[in-house]
């Protein structure tokens, strides 16, 4: 079945090119099916590549999915345009009356600010507090898995000797859960950050349960027992090229930078080996049907 998006939006062309199955609105529209309602809080600067990531991610799966993407109104973004900004990005204000089967908000480069000095800190709270009511399960990443961390449950964050970078193995916690349905022993999970969960608060919450970690990475997947919050601390919808592009981008300007971590084949920084991909088709394939489609109610008032 397809994604459903605006047919004007930069990763409509890219998926297509893909063969993955997008349809724009207007046919959606002619068809008697009930969508799976998906928004996406978009917090990264580069805005059009993370669409494209998550919303590939999103179109592996027998079902018909709907984005809307939102932005907050508390800042402007920088690197992409404002035509692209009003074009495709609705503000809390305007879908604060609608619901959502299932949400994504991702990380942002923020993390060395205290959570209190993001310009739209107090927006995000709001964002949040909307999601728990108005949605039946979401999804936060990197930094946005820290924010909700902080929000909800009062962990902090604490600074890494150095960067976290690199692809890193990673193992299941518990046998069973539905999210890793599928998942080998060991998988590998994308991570770029400067900053950590407080683990130790982590393990001793007892609204929280860790579904997977490793030695390097430390805690990489956590839930809320009623499976309305789940928890990526990496980035696991990272395209081939994320890291390599991070890295040189850092090389050129002169910066300190460690070749991020069993990323590369040995002996190259050109050739990568993506040994994430089916990690990370699988996570949001098992996201949305086990606990998105199978428990969402038909009728989304009902949410």
């Amino acid at each position: 079945m397809p994604i459903i998006i605006p047919k004007d939006l930069p990763a409509y062309d890219s998926l297509k090119k893909e063969k993955i199955f997008v349809m724009d609105e207007n046919r959606a529209g002619k068809q008697d099916i009930r969508p799976i309602q998906i928004a996406i809080l978009n917090l990264m600067p580069t805005k059009e590549e993370t669409e494209t990531q998550l919303v590939r991610l999103l179109s592996n799966s027998p079902l018909q999915i709907k984005i809307t993407f939102i932005n907050t109104a508390t800042y402007t973004a920088t690197h992409t345009s404002t035509d692209h900004m009003q074009r495709f990005y609705r503000s809390l204000d305007e879908v604060k009356q609608m619901k959502f089967d299932g949400m994504i908000i991702t990380g942002a480069p923020v993390e060395t600010l205290k959570f209190e000095e993001v310009a739209y800190w107090n927006e995000l709270v709001e964002i949040m507090n909307y999601a728990d009511k108005k949605v039946t399960s979401t999804i936060y990443i990197c930094w946005g898995a820290q924010a909700a961390l902080y929000h909800h449950f009062g962990i902090g964050k604490m600074p890494l000797d150095k960067k976290l970078f690199g692809v890193f193995p990673t193992s299941a916690n518990v046998q069973n859960d539905m999210l890793l349905k599928g998942m080998d022993d060991v998988f590998y999970i994308p991570n770029s950050r400067h900053t950590r969960i407080d683990e130790e608060k982590a393990r001793n919450s007892k609204e929280l349960r860790i579904l997977a970690e490793g030695e390097d990475n430390g805690i990489a997947i956590m839930k809320t027992p009623d499976n309305k919050k789940f928890f990526f601390t990496g980035h696991s919808e990272y395209d081939r090229d994320t890291l390599k592009k991070e890295y040189m981008r850092d090389v050129e300007k002169g910066l300190q930078i460690d070749v991020p971590q069993n990323y590369f084949f040995e002996g190259s920084t050109k050739r990568v080996n993506m040994s994430w991909k089916s990690t990370a088709n699988l996570l949001f394939y098992n996201w949305l049907n086990y606990y998105v489609y199978q428990v969402t109610p038909f009728q989304l008032e009902k949410i």
